[in-house]
C-alpha cells in the first residue's frame, strides 16, 4: 500500500475511536442527569410527606384542644346558668314570701324576712336589678301623666307614700353597702317623681304610717330632704296607731273621696296603701328588693 493509503487509514481509525468515545461520554452524561433528577424528586417527595404528617399532627392537636376548650366553656356556661337560675328561683321565692307577708301582717314593724332572703335582696340590689326595676316604674309614671292634667280649680290629688323616702324597712338589714345603695336609689326615685308631678301642677298629699306626735320632726326631715310644696301631710293619731295600717289608709282615702277629692293616682312600694276604695285611680307600685 502507498504511503498516502496508510495515512488515510490512520485518520479513519482515529476518527472512529474519537466518535465512539464521544458517544459514550454523551450517554454517561444523560444517565447522570437522569439519576440526579430521580434522587432530587425522591428527597422532595419525602419532605412533602414529612410536612404533611406534621400538618396532620398539628391539625389533630388543634381539634383536640378546641374540643377540650369547648367542653370546658360549655361546662362553665352550664354552671353559670345553674347559678343564675338558682338566684332567680331564690329571689322569686323570697318575693312571694314578702308579698304574702305584706298582705297579711298588721304593720311592717313585725315584718321579718328569712336570712337567706336578706342576702338575696342585697345581691338583687348590687347586681343592678333594683335600679332597673325602679327606672321602669318611673317611666310608667311619666308616660301616664304626659296624657293627664289636673283640672284647674278642681280637687284632683296624687297620694304619695312618704315613708318610701326613708325606707324604714331596710333597718333590719344592717349596714351593708347594698342596703345604703337601695336607700339612696329609692330616695332619688321618690324625689324625681315628686318634682315632676309638682312641676306639672298636681296637688300632692303625703301619707305616712308615723304617729302624729312626730309631725314636727317629720316635717324637718322633709325640709332637709328638700321635699316641699306638698298640699297635705297625713299622719296617724294615737287611736289610729292601734289599728291595722290597711284599715287606716282605707278610712283616710274614703274620707278624702267623701269630701269631694278625686284621687288621681297612688304611688307606694307597700300594699297597704294601694288597696281601695278607689274611683278612676291609677296605682303605681314601686319595687322592693325584699
Amino acid at each position: 500500500m502507498s504511503a498516502y493509503g496508510h495515512e488515510m487509514e490512520r485518520e479513519y481509525s482515529a476518527s472512529l475511536s474519537s466518535g465512539h468515545e464521544s458517544d459514550m461520554g454523551s450517554e454517561f452524561g444523560r444517565e447522570s442527569v437522569i439519576y440526579m433528577s430521580s434522587y432530587a424528586a425522591t428527597i422532595f417527595i419525602g419532605v412533602l410527606v414529612i410536612i404533611g404528617i406534621l400538618l396532620m399532627t398539628v391539625l389533630i392537636a388543634l381539634v383536640v384542644m378546641l374540643q377540650s376548650c369547648e367542653s370546658r366553656n360549655s361546662g362553665a356556661v352550664e354552671m353559670l346558668r345553674s347559678v343564675n337560675q338558682f338566684d332567680l328561683n331564690l329571689y322569686d321565692y323570697c318575693k312571694t314570701v314578702s308579698l304574702h307577708a305584706e298582705l297579711n301582717i298588721n304593720s311592717f314593724e313585725s315584718y321579718l324576712l328569712p336570712e337567706v332572703c336578706k342576702k338575696a335582696a342585697v345581691k338583687y340590689v348590687k347586681d343592678g336589678h333594683y335600679t332597673r326595676d325602679l327606672s321602669s316604674v318611673v317611666l310608667l309614671v311619666e308616660d301616664y301623666f304626659k296624657n293627664v292634667t289636673p283640672v284647674v280649680g278642681g280637687r284632683d290629688v296624687v297620694l304619695m307614700d312618704v315613708d318610701d323616702l326613708y325606707v324604714h324597712r331596710f333597718n333590719d338589714y344592717g349596714h351593708h353597702n347594698g342596703v345604703k345603695e337601695a336607700k339612696l336609689m329609692k330616695h332619688t326615685v321618690f324625689m324625681q317623681i315628686h318634682t315632676k308631678l309638682r312641676s306639672a301642677g298636681w296637688p300632692l298629699v303625703l301619707v305616712s304610717r308615723e304617729p302624729e306626735k312626730r309631725r314636727g320632726v317629720f316635717i324637718d326631715m322633709l325640709i332637709a330632704a328638700r321635699c316641699g310644696g306638698w298640699s297635705e301631710l297625713i299622719m296617724r293619731s294615737d287611736e289610729e296607731m292601734k289599728i291595722d295600717t290597711r284599715e287606716y289608709f282605707y278610712k283616710q282615702k274614703a274620707t278624702m273621696q267623701a269630701e269631694g277629692y278625686h284621687i288621681a293616682a297612688v304611688i307606694s312600694s307597700r300594699m297597704d296603701v294601694l288597696v281601695g276604695p278607689f274611683t278612676r285611680t291609677q296605682i303605681f307600685k314601686l319595687p322592693n328588693p325584699y
